[in-house]
């Protein structure tokens, strides 16, 4: 295959898919590690991708706020192992924060087995999800605010209530994580109420398939040493893990099927 197929090849992998790694390129092109690199290199000087770590992203990746629906479409295998791996760190009778997003909602679906919960969320679809009439063990808390492209809602109005609010754990979906950068999103006042959520929290989940390392969002939400513990699957490469380490967050990979977890 010539140089410019594959770069067509990845350029539009990049365009439907929002971003893709070179290890996936390698194994479905069957070429080398560097020639993968050239390619992505020589795409993002001509701004048709962006080059972030293990791979490429959309280049107006920082700005560009997926709705819903399309983010569900992407990695789902991986955001339900994902899901399964958090929702198991949720002791029964516990209160829980669950943020908006799509692997949120994910581990939201896995909550309904637990009993006894306490549940705090932005997102009017995981509390459409959890609010059962007849369920009298749950009780859903759901913020107001402005609804934004993801389905978060946001502002002053949630920001206020939040500020009121204490709970065991929260369950943060992200859109963007980077060692520099932090937990980032493209949506400023989501950036804004997500912060409210973490300091609301005595303990912080960030669920986030391999695809988010190394995007960078338009706002950073927080930090990494404000992360507790991160959810995340077998497609982490080494050495995204080993930075994640070295920032004292507790990295839990989650495995294929009904095994346990791995540890990072």
């Amino acid at each position: 295959m010539l140089a410019r197929q594959r770069q067509e090849l990845i350029a539009r992998a990049v365009e439907e898919q929002g971003g893709i790694r070179v290890s996936e390129l390698v194994a479905e092109l069957h070429v080398s590690d560097m020639t993968i690199r050239r390619d992505i290199e020589t795409l993002a000087r001509k701004g048709i991708v962006r080059k972030v770590h293990g791979g490429a992203t959309r280049a107006d990746r920082s700005a560009d706020e997926p709705t819903f629906t399309v983010k569900s479409e992407m990695h789902p295998v991986q955001k339900t192992e994902i899901a399964r791996t958090a929702a198991a760190l949720i002791s029964p009778g516990s209160s829980v924060a669950v943020s908006a997003g799509t692997t949120a909602y994910a581990v939201a679906q896995e909550l309904r087995a637990v009993p006894r919960l306490t549940i705090v969320t932005n997102s009017p679809r995981v509390a459409e999800l959890l609010f059962d009439p007849e369920d009298k063990d749950a009780v859903i808390v759901l913020t107001g605010g402005v609804r934004t492209p993801s389905d978060a809602l946001v502002g002053p109005v949630a920001n206020e209530m939040l500020s009121t609010v204490h709970v065991d754990t929260l369950i943060l979906g992200v859109h963007g994580i980077d060692v520099g950068a932090g937990l980032t999103t493209p949506n400023l006042q989501e950036a804004q109420t997500n912060r409210a959520l973490i300091r609301a929290a005595k303990r912080v989940v960030v669920v986030a398939d391999h695809s988010k390392w190394g995007v960078v969002g338009l706002s950073t939400i927080a930090t990494l040493d404000k992360v507790d513990t991160l959810v995340t699957d077998a497609e982490l490469d080494e050495e995204a893990r080993h930075e994640i380490g070295r920032q004292g967050v507790d990295l839990i990979v989650a495995s294929r099927g009904d095994s346990a977890p791995m540890p990072g």
